[in-house]
């Protein structure tokens, strides 16, 4: 379970890390309150998440899913660069969070 926590906890980064766009300094209500609730739940499930999985790398997971859905986000609605360079970073990332899972396991630390 530690895992699917951490991985949701880095979708509630995305969307918390997305919601402040349209927060604008948290003068607009709404987006402001779903903004507040997803940092909330986001390191509420990170915490959950390190009771198995060693800080560091529950840590760079987190970060990391968050770093690439809020690229991809930007990429498809704030029309961010799509260049080359910038998706083969990404995908470092990615490979970075996947080794990470391989050579971590779920034991504490």
């Amino acid at each position: 379970m530690a895992w699917f926590y951490l991985l949701v906890a880095g979708l509630f980064e995305c969307v918390w890390a997305v919601g402040l766009k349209y927060t604008e300094g948290f003068s607009k209500p709404m987006p402001s309150v779903i903004t507040v609730m997803a940092m909330v739940a986001s390191v509420w499930l990170l915490a959950l998440a390190m009771k198995d999985i060693p800080i560091g790398t529950a840590y760079a997971v987190w970060t990391g899913i968050g770093a690439v859905g809020v690229a991809v986000v930007g990429m498809l609605l704030f029309d961010e660069s799509r260049e080359l360079l910038r998706l083969i970073s990404l995908m470092l990332i990615i490979t970075g969070i996947v080794g990470l899972k391989l050579v971590s396991g779920s034991g504490t630390p």
